[in-house]
Parts: structure tokens; C-alpha cells; sequence
């Protein structure tokens, strides 16, 4: 008996996204936020205190480039209306039960990779 989730294929097999590589980790010192486009998927890292955190990029609120606004502490601010954001969660700071999706991280050597499954 086959079953289906979302990494299988009706045949059983894996066909999770492996880890692409986004970045350097000197390209995201800590206490600061950057956004990529990898594989088609808009995202921004955050260095917390030298942890890299990847959340989606795209504010629920109107759309805003979270990437683009402030980093405070865990927290960013989208710089279009302030909706701020943890980004360890991706939870609304106001509300979390709401939220942006987070992306499972990776460091190899100097390489910051992010797993988009």
C-alpha cells in the first residue's frame, strides 16, 4: 500500500527539495536581514546573534519585502506598514497565531544553505 505526503511521489519516491545554497555568512553580519531569491522562492535570512534564521519574505499584511525593513533583535519590522515578524517563528509579533513560513537552515564551511521543503 502506497501512501501519499507531501515528499512521495504516488510511487513511493522522495522527491523532497534538498538544501540550495543562498549565501556566504559574512554577507549577513549579525543584527541584520537580507532577502534572496532562491529557486524561484523569495525568502529572507536573519543572523540573530550570529544564528541564521530563513523566513518567507513576502509580508502577510500587503506584501512588503520583510528583507528590506529593520531587524531588532529576533524581530523585523516590514518596512511598508511595521508589521513586525519573529523570525525564529515567523510569527506575528501582535498575533502569533498567524504567520510567514520558516525555512530550515544550513551552514557548510563559509556556505548558508536553506532547505525550501
Amino acid at each position: 500500500m502506497l501512501r501519499n505526503s507531501p515528499a512521495s511521489s504516488q510511487f513511493g519516491e522522495d522527491h523532497a527539495m534538498p538544501f540550495l545554497r543562498t549565501a556566504k555568512k559574512d554577507e549577513i553580519p549579525p543584527g541584520t536581514i537580507r532577502e534572496f531569491d532562491i529557486d524561484g522562492k523569495n525568502i529572507a535570512l536573519a543572523n540573530v546573534d550570529g544564528k541564521l534564521f530563513a523566513i518567507n519574505n513576502v509580508c502577510l499584511h500587503r506584501g512588503g519585502p520583510l528583507g528590506e525593513g529593520e531587524l531588532e533583535g529576533q524581530v523585523v519590522v516590514c518596512p511598508w506598514h511595521g508589521w513586525k515578524y519573529d523570525v525564529t517563528t515567523g510569527k506575528l509579533t501582535t498575533n502569533p497565531a498567524v504567520g510567514v513560513r520558516c525555512y530550515a537552515v544550513e551552514i557548510r564551511g563559509d556556505d548558508i544553505y536553506v532547505d525550501l521543503s
